[in-house]
Formats: C-alpha cells, sequence, structure tokens
C-alpha cells in the first residue's frame, strides 16, 4: 500500500476495523469468526477474507480456478449483499463498504489469512490503523499442510496423493498465494509472527495455537477480553464445529468438474438448499486419507528450525509439534 489512508470523513475512520485475525490458514480462524460474529459488541465482515490489506499479493497472477472463486465471492457481496468467504479487495470505496453498517459495536473486525504470509500487510495495517489488535492463530505445521492437502481434495484443486501434491507444489517454475498451494511455505510461522512483532506494541498482538480450541470456552472467553466486549451479552456454542475435512467420493472426476468450472458455476446458480443436498451425495467423512510416519518424518526435518526459532519468540513450548505419532491428525 503505497500511500497512508488519509483520514477526512471521522465516521469512516470509526467505521474501520481495529482488530484483525491473519491467520494461519486453516488454523481454526472459520470457527473463531462464526463463534463470535453474533456477539452484539462485534462486528465483522460479510466477507470473512477481503484480504485487503496484502497488496503484494498479485491477483492476476491467480490460478484459474481460485480466480473463479475470488470473482464469486466479490459478487455474493457486492451484488447479492451476502456472506462471502473471500475475495480479494483492492480499493478503498469497496473496503469502506463491507462496515458501512457498523453502529456502536466495540470490535469491529475481518479475518484475511493472507496476512500472516504477506509481507507486507502487517506494515500496510499499522501505517493505517495503527492501533489495531492483531490475532493470530498457529496450528502444527505438518498438521495444517495436510489439512490444507484435504482441502484442495475437497474443492478439487487436486487429485494427487499428499506427497506428489507437496512435489508439484514444491517444484512449480513460478509459486506464490492463489498460484500454488503453498503447502510448506505457509507453515514457516517464524518470519511471519516476526513481522508482527517488530511493529505492533506487544500488548496488541494476541497469540493462540490450534490446540487452545480444545478448551474453546476459555478461549473465547480470553478474545472477548482482549477485545474488551462483555462476554454476558453473549456467549456462542462452542460445539458447533466448522470447515470439516471431508473429500469426493470421486477424487478424479470432482478435480475435473472443477477444472472446468463446473463446480464454480453450481456454487454460482445453485440455491442452497439444492447445493446441501449435492453435498451430502458428493462428499464423506469417511475414509479420509491418513498422514504417514514417513510422511510426517519428511516434514518434521523441514519444519524443525523454523518451530525451534518461533518457541523462543511467542515463548510456548512447541516440542509437541516435531514428534511422530501413529494416530490420524
Amino acid at each position: 500500500m503505497k500511500r497512508k489512508l488519509i483520514m477526512q470523513d471521522l465516521e469512516l475512520k470509526h467505521k474501520l476495523p481495529n482488530f484483525f485475525v491473519v491467520g494461519a490458514a486453516k488454523a481454526g480462524t472459520t470457527s473463531i469468526y462464526n463463534y463470535i460474529k453474533l456477539h452484539p459488541e462485534v462486528y465483522v465482515s460479510l466477507i470473512k477474507e477481503p484480504n485487503f490489506f496484502s497488496t503484494d499479493i498479485d491477483v492476476s497472477k491467480f490460478r484459474k480456478t481460485y480466480k473463479k472463486e475470488i470473482e464469486l465471492g466479490y459478487e455474493q457481496f457486492y451484488k447479492y449483499g451476502t456472506q462471502a468467504h473471500l475475495t480479494f479487495i483492492r480499493s478503498w470505496e469497496d473496503y469502506y463498504k463491507l462496515f458501512e453498517n457498523v453502529k456502536n459495536e466495540k470490535a469491529i473486525g475481518e479475518f484475511s489469512t493472507s496476512y500472516l504470509y504477506s509481507k507486507i500487510a502487517a506494515k500496510n495495517i499499522y501505517n493505517n490503523i495503527e492501533n489495531a489488535k492483531i490475532i493470530i492463530v498457529l496450528r502444527n505445521p505438518i498438521e495444517r499442510a495436510f489439512s490444507h492437502y484435504i482441502m484442495d481434495l475437497k474443492i478439487g484443486y487436486t487429485n494427487l496423493s499428499f506427497m506428489e501434491a507437496i512435489k508439484k507444489d514444491m517444484n512449480a517454475k513460478e509459486k506464490g498465494w492463489g498460484i500454488t498451494s503453498l503447502y510448506l511455505e505457509l507453515g514457516e510461522y517464524y518470519e511471519q509472527v516476526k513481522r508482527y512483532l517488530d511493529i505492533f506494541p506487544k500488548e496488541s498482538v494476541k497469540i493462540y495455537l490450534f490446540e487452545d480450541l480444545k478448551n474453546t470456552k476459555n478461549l473465547i472467553l480470553d478474545l472477548y477480553e482482549f477485545l474488551n466486549v462483555n462476554p454476558d451479552l453473549y456467549f456462542p456454542d462452542v460445539s458447533q464445529k466448522f470447515n470439516r475435512g471431508k473429500i469426493p467420493k470421486s477424487k478424479t472426476l470432482f478435480y475435473f468438474a472443477t477444472k472446468i468450472g463446473f463446480i464454480n458455476l453450481g456454487r454460482k446458480i445453485m440455491p442452497s438448499y439444492i447445493k446441501n443436498k449435492f453435498k451430502k451425495l458428493l462428499f464423506s467423512e469417511k475414509s479420509l486419507p491418513r498422514l504417514t510416519d514417513n510422511e510426517k518424518k519428511f516434514l518434521i526435518s523441514y519444519y524443525e528450525k523454523d518451530v525451534k526459532k518461533l518457541s523462543e519468540l511467542i515463548e510456548r513450548d512447541l516440542s509437541s509439534w516435531l514428534k511422530v505419532w501413529k494416530k490420524y491428525i
């Protein structure tokens, strides 16, 4: 973001976000978004991930399937006024519209997971909203990469095995957000987290681990305190799970249906009740792939140095991330 926003309208300034959940991708941010969005003192963007401040990510280079997903998200909100998962907004005018219905909420926020990976998002946020609060959720990078792979199977981005998908991603000639999956890179947290700790005051950055979500009630109470909202006004049903892992019953068929644009067309034109019926027919939570010990050993070797540096940086014991286990993730 080359220039700082000039705040001439105090009302607009009041309505801009004062907290950002910046990632990591596949670390539980969707659950947190849904848990807190109904609190009367919280306002969150109807587009969960507008990705406005990650200006170093070049939308024009996105792979065709991802670009269609981005376009669909933009259309869902700006044409129909409905909730959308993500898009990439590139104008202040569009960004303002996400928050034009803010009233007297204390905590105003958005949840763009590209902000952790982006090399410029932290600086962009600080330059424009220096008093913002930053929330980071980190997941064991090995689990994160595998969960990301399961998601790519689910949405038809790949039909390869896990290690085949990893190798293809690693060896891609051109890499980047929306271009490749970045299975490994998105889990290299040390530099990503350090960018925020170097810019924002320590008391303005809250870091959770995915493991903390196991005690969801305590995490939400802690988050409410960080955001300075009253927990007595609303507390969510934390038994509800979001973004659960599923895969197509026919990976190859679904992959090619996504590649030719059929799946995105269906998302666009089908009513919700029909889409839900198709999901039950097309997807299954059974027979999910399992991460093998050999695959995990490879990933431990890849992440070991970064995890140790991160552990020192955030002052939390992350040794459990680097152990081989024999159960399904």
